[in-house]
């Protein structure tokens, strides 16, 4: 006999409910948490899962979007990280390195950035990440790029094929 989800009783029939994101087979009692979902005929050619190449109305909006992303195949929504640089793994030593090749102290650097001396010596422990704001004042004062560029980690992800890949890719099983 079935069990519900949620609360673990043995009922003979369990409905299909959605509760903060995820679908769940739940008894009675419990699908008062969520709301029930309703399985759509697959005949139509997409389930409740539909893909950009599987009905036209959802190509045709891939059309429309003119974001400059790869032609065909599947795409992903833009997000506010990947207009974002990766700052450099070794930001502390380079910030150090360019500070004291100036013949600059921390408090003199840190009077010339207007920030506080206790910054400075925090960035350069490797402490605390700089501030978008404070990365421009460093990268200009020192003349050096906190950016880092694609590593060859980086290469490894990258299969020139996009949305080939899967988790099972990069994942190492455990037997």
């Amino acid at each position: 006999m079935p069990q519900c989800e949620m609360c673990g009783a043995d009922q003979a029939s369990l409905t299909t409910t959605k509760v903060e994101g995820a679908e769940l087979e739940l008894c009675s009692s419990c699908t008062d948490f969520g709301t029930e979902v309703r399985d759509e005929s697959t005949g139509s050619g997409g389930g409740k899962y539909s893909t950009s190449s599987s009905t036209g109305k959802s190509s045709s909006s891939s059309s429309s979007s003119g974001s400059g992303g790869s032609s065909g195949g599947s795409t992903r929504p833009r997000d506010m990280f990947d207009d974002m640089d990766e700052i450099a793994t070794d930001y502390d030593d380079q910030i150090r390195n360019a500070r004291e090749s100036r013949g600059l102290s921390q408090e003199e650097l840190a009077d010339q950035l207007n920030e506080k001396a206790s910054l400075i010596r925090k960035l350069e422990r490797g402490d605390t990440l700089p501030t978008d704001e404070v990365q421009r004042k460093l990268e200009r004062a020192l003349d050096v790029s906190l950016v880092e560029g694609e590593s060859v980690e980086d290469a490894d992800w990258d299969s020139g094929d996009s949305g080939t890949m899967t988790l099972g890719d990069v994942v190492k099983r455990k037997d």
